[in-house]
């Protein structure tokens, strides 16, 4: 299957096309910067410059034509500021869902983040205020779609070995951490799991096995 990754350079993306090339299908990274063409190469990805912060939904949708699933692991990062927030994180997730619809994709994979999907906790700064605010507002856009959706909502993102081990379930989870490895095998049996559509999981580390967290979600 061909499988499109928007923030194809993303720690969560390089790691999730090394599984899926490793399995056997075609992952593609949408990326920004054409200084990560090797790197995005080199994790197993076709890698395909397109900057979706300037991009029509048209040129993005020409780039989706022939996928079997969209993956948004696209943000703006740390350091970033308000304005970027909204023009990545949530203006991003928009342009590539609407590209999706125009392109007949209809399975559409969005990683968000815990806290979305309800207002900032108080005391919290302007910047996470609004990383919470995109990323519900774009909850909310692809909600409305008619596409075959699944949202993601990990917790604290670690760099640590993966375990293979999730606690996966409808919101919500108490507050915890999920490396970015484990984050990346769920979403490869998402993307697999065409029953999980339309629905919205939390994510922190845990003791059952990723295979069997995505199964008992179907009970």
């Amino acid at each position: 299957m061909r499988v499109v990754i928007a923030g194809g350079h993303g720690k969560i993306a390089l790691r999730l096309a090394r599984l899926l090339g490793g399995r056997g299908d075609a992952p593609v990274g949408l990326i920004r910067d054409p200084d990560q063409v090797a790197d995005v190469e080199a994790a197993g990805a076709e890698a395909v410059v397109c900057d979706l912060e300037r991009a029509t939904p048209a040129e993005v949708a020409e780039t989706l034509l022939g996928a079997g699933a969209v993956v948004f692991a696209a943000g703006a990062g740390p350091g970033s500021g308000v304005a970027r927030k909204f023009t990545v994180d949530k203006g991003a997730s928009v342009l590539l869902a609407e590209a999706a619809e125009r392109a007949g994709v209809s399975r559409f994979i969005q990683i968000s983040t815990m806290g979305a999907g309800a207002p900032p906790a108080p005391g919290r700064d302007e910047v996470w205020a609004a990383y919470i605010a995109a990323k519900t507002a774009a909850e909310e856009d692809l909600r409305a779609r008619p596409l075959d959706w699944t949202i993601l909502r990990p917790g604290r993102l670690t760099d640590e070995p993966g375990t293979g081990l999730v606690t996966l379930a409808d919101p919500p989870l108490p507050p915890g951490e999920v490396p970015r490895e484990d984050v990346a095998a769920v979403i490869a049996t998402l993307i697999d799991t065409p029953r999980t559509r339309h629905r919205v999981f939390e994510l922190i580390g845990g003791g059952v096995p990723v295979a069997e967290a995505v199964r008992l979600t179907l009970l």
